[in-house]
């Protein structure tokens, strides 16, 4: 919004009305001119910020990207070295179950045979 410019009465008095309106024609021209001025140079400099900012926002794109892209790769093979190590262990954990269920079960199965046996051997005496 533009702020015409005016002087005192004293000025008018003194200058005249000609020259005096003259010289507030003249500061509300310069002004004009300046605003205007000053106006173009902010859309070009906001123009200039606008295209350095959009150039370094893609190449923090790019930059992020690549990083993700690693970050993927490693985390793809660190969940297959995962996996494989899980599947080793669920593997010694079923090789001991095994174990020690032949462990415990085998005598418990000798006695049971063995109780058989000899009862067997008792009925046949009779």
């Amino acid at each position: 919004m533009p702020v015409t410019a005016r002087l005192s009465r004293k000025f008018y008095e003194t200058f005249g009305e000609d020259v005096t309106n003259e010289l507030v024609d003249w500061f509300n021209s310069v002004d004009a001119t300046y605003r205007g001025d000053l106006r173009e140079l902010n859309e070009l400099n906001f123009s200039r910020f606008d295209a350095k900012l959009e150039q370094r926002l893609a190449e923090l794109d790019t930059k992020w990207g690549g990083h993700w892209t690693q970050l993927d790769a490693k985390l793809e093979q660190r969940l297959a070295e995962l996996r494989r190590d899980l599947s080793i262990e669920i593997t010694r954990a079923q090789n001991t179950t095994l174990k020690w269920m032949f462990t415990f079960w085998l005598p418990t199965a000798g006695g049971i045979i063995g109780t058989a046996i000899a009862v067997v051997a008792l009925l046949l005496r009779r």
